[in-house]
């Protein structure tokens, strides 16, 4: 390719005015620098908000009287999130990224402000309701510019650069936040992030004008909302959100909410993910199944880790949480190491190796409710899973692009994160409905319990927990080797 030469055929045809660029022009090259730094500057953003406002959530609940309230102002966030997901899916495939990506920055900044000032649980959680729909807008919109300004050379590079993103948060934010919290008070947690919004506003916005905005194809029709699949996305989230409180509650009166939520949740998922994913079907089914699965069964495994080493080893929750910390970078390890050029051919292989080792981490970690295995152990574990998770969760994400035609890549890109957070709320309430039964408690009372240092769960509880997570696991290790269209 000459100087004079377009660029690569996967970048979006509207971007024909953007800056010729030469082979070997990388993230940071003078085409791609703004672009970059401000779009990995919004997923620190996030990412820094996942792991701040967590440890400041305890003490807020308690100074507005909400602990009974308390894991709504979690699954608030999770459900109005996917429905925000599919909503960006059709909005960036229809007018393009820029829209719903400074509209999901705006409504994440003012999620925070709201819970930061709330007078009451309630308006809590509302700001967590708000944030969720400006997270959900703004992480599909991400993928949509990835798929339209970069050529698919690049895509595994700047994926791994989101991971790297987590990598100081994950550290940073909960000492962060502590501190915060305990000399100025939470409210500073929250109104104090907003203004990180300022940066990436400035920086990415322009960038995505110029090399992302409008239609995948200008000179197309514009087609209309599918009022249906919006409708769905509606039905989905309210699902999710019957099931994450039916999860919660040790009565029968639960199966109430419960039998709502999969009578919901079972058209809307049939709806709005890819045909043939319950039978793993080859190509991008298998893809978005993976994700889901690889991310459900980590995550609620990890929501248990700091828990269990509170209660059964006597650790402090900051060493508990501290426990986890090494995860962040050896994450960003694994993402460097799927975007090596010369593995490209190997990604499959790749991603099932992942797989195996997030599936001996998960069954490793409840290994030191034995007394004689030192608690280091999970740290080790937990590091080696965070690796493989590193490989297959950004593997996904660039398998998902090029398998996606450019006007197509909004709604699958929201069908891959509608199945990473709607396999988070449903492994997280069977995890906890599990934990509940043997005597742990509920999953909501889970976090309050680390902060004030309880004791007591059941061991068995926490077993009912990993082992069935580790069991998922290794189906998708299965699944991962049917990513690939053609064997």
């Amino acid at each position: 390719m000459t100087a004079l030469e377009p660029r690569d055929a996967d970048v979006s045809p509207h971007a024909v005015d953007a800056p010729v660029v030469a082979e070997s022009e990388g993230l940071l090259g003078r085409t791609y620098r703004a672009l970059s730094i401000g779009i990995v500057s919004v997923v620190f953003l996030i990412a820094f908000e996942a792991t701040a406002v967590g440890t400041a959530m305890p003490v807020a609940a308690r100074e507005l009287h909400g602990i009974p309230l308390y894991a709504f102002a979690f699954s608030a966030y999770f459900t109005t999130s996917l429905f925000a997901m599919v909503l960006s899916g059709q909005w960036a495939d229809r007018r393009g990224p820029l829209a719903p990506l400074a509209a999901g920055i705006s409504a994440f900044g003012a999620g925070l402000l709201l819970s930061g000032t709330a007078g009451s649980m309630w308006m809590f959680i509302a700001g967590r309701a708000v944030q969720g729909l400006g997270g959900g807008l703004v992480i599909v919109a991400l993928y949509v510019v990835v798929s339209r300004a970069y050529p698919e050379r690049i895509r595994p590079a700047i994926m791994a650069a989101f991971a790297a993103s987590w990598v100081v948060p994950s550290v940073v934010g909960p000492l962060a936040s502590g501190s915060v919290t305990e000399h100025l008070g939470w409210r500073w947690v929250f109104v104090g992030i907003p203004v990180l919004v300022v940066f990436p506003l400035a920086l990415a916005l322009p960038a995505i004008r110029r090399m992302a905005s409008g239609p995948a194809d200008p000179s197309a029709s514009v087609e209309p909302y599918d009022r249906r699949r919006i409708g769905l996305a509606l039905g989905i989230s309210v699902g999710a959100g019957l099931l994450q409180y039916a999860g919660q509650e040790r009565n029968w009166f639960a199966l109430v909410p419960a039998a709502a939520g999969v009578a919901l949740l079972v058209p809307a998922v049939r709806g709005l993910l890819p045909a043939g994913i319950g039978r793993a079907a080859r190509g991008l089914p298998s893809v978005v199944l993976l994700r889901g699965i690889a991310a459900g069964s980590f995550i609620a495994a990890e929501s248990f880790v700091p828990l269990m080493l509170v209660t059964q080893r006597g650790l402090s929750p900051t060493m508990a949480g501290l426990s986890l910390a090494a995860g962040g970078g050896t994450w960003a390890l694994g993402s460097y190491v799927q975007a090596r050029p010369r593995l490209e051919p190997y990604r499959e292989r790749l991603m099932v190796c992942g797989m195996v080792l997030v599936v001996a981490a998960i069954a490793g970690a409840p290994s030191v409710l034995i007394a004689s295995v030192p608690v280091w152990t999970v740290a080790v574990a937990w590091a080696v899973g965070c690796f493989g998770m590193g490989m297959v969760i950004a593997s996904t994400s660039v398998l998902l692009l090029k398998l996606s035609a450019p006007e197509e890549a909004g709604a699958n890109s929201a069908a891959l994160q509608i199945s990473d957070g709607l396999s988070n709320v449903l492994l997280l309430a069977a995890g906890g409905a599990a934990f509940a039964a043997l005597g742990g408690g509920a999953v909501g009372a889970a976090h309050e319990a680390v902060e004030a240092g309880a004791s007591g769960a059941h061991p068995g509880a926490f077993a009912v927990v990993f082992l069935p997570m580790a069991a998922v696991a290794l189906v998708g290790a299965w699944v991962a080797g049917r990513v690939r269209v053609n064997p």
